[in-house]
């Protein structure tokens, strides 16, 4: 485990640098390869989200635990850099699904609420822990509370009171960053960074979201993308495949990355 040690302690350092930790999100081998290849990929995370669809699941838990960390596995197995897991909500036992991450390499990983009792979450958040502790590796947890994205018609200093107070409640008990998913504009980020502390917040790039380097200036620690990058690579699929419909070529400029 001393090799699996360093590489949580290595990446658990990415999330306390003066630099935001941007970390793009990928589904199997060859996406994997495709983003590690960069020099500017420190990490990798896997998006739950798009695991399930690549094997023609909902999201949700939807698909097999078995299925989703042999995935796991092989893409932990095909890069050199620290991988996190999407872990769902812990495919109700977290602490034994954290272990078995762990068993394939995984060294940090989102584990989300859904809006759970606040007790049932916080527990959640400690088994985790627990788990990464007694398999000896410093587990990176990035816990992820719907607060925000799951809020419903609520007012926002509402979603945002939550937020913080779950948030609050999962640093306590061991985790490295709060998961705040959700369109976050610079006031929300910044009460948000405020109430957690500096480099304590994670959030998502989407679409009309601030740009890394504006969350970076707020005092955010990461930004992931979840499935926007499998939508964006099946984007230009559709797009390619409806050009050659149209009696279109493949493009000159396509570089070989498989």
């Amino acid at each position: 485990m001393n090799a699996l040690n360093d590489t949580a302690e290595a990446f658990a350092r990415l999330h306390t640098a003066p630099e935001i930790l941007r970390v793009v999100n990928v589904w199997d081998v060859v996406s994997a390869r495709a983003v590690a290849a960069l020099p500017e990929t420190r990490a990798l995370a896997t998006a739950g989200h798009s695991i399930a669809a690549t094997f023609g699941y909902e999201d949700g838990e939807n698909i097999p635990l078995d299925t989703m960390l042999d995935m796991v596995g092989r893409i932990v197995a095909a890069v050199d850099v620290p991988v996190t897991a999407d872990l769902d909500s812990g495919y109700g036992d977290p602490g034994e699904t954290t272990r078995r991450a762990i068993g394939v390499g995984v060294v940090g990983a989102n584990v989300e609420d859904r809006m759970k009792p606040f007790a049932e979450s916080v527990a959640a958040v400690e088994a985790v822990i627990a788990a990464g502790e007694a398999e000896g590796v410093p587990f990176v947890l990035n816990a992820r509370t719907d607060a925000v994205l799951k809020g419903g018609d609520r007012p926002m200093d509402e979603k945002v009171a939550d937020a913080i107070e779950r948030g609050r409640a999962f640093l306590a008990a061991g985790a490295t960053t709060v998961f705040v998913p959700g369109l976050l504009d610079a006031d929300v980020t910044r009460r948000l960074v405020d109430a957690l502390g500096e480099r304590k917040l994670s959030v998502i790039g989407v679409p009309g979201a601030l740009t890394a380097d504006e969350y970076e200036a707020l005092g955010v620690a990461r930004i992931s993308y979840g499935p926007q990058t499998q939508r964006v690579a099946l984007t230009a699929l559709q797009d390619l495949a409806m050009d050659l419909y149209a009696d279109g070529v493949i493009p000159s400029t396509v570089r070989a990355l498989n």
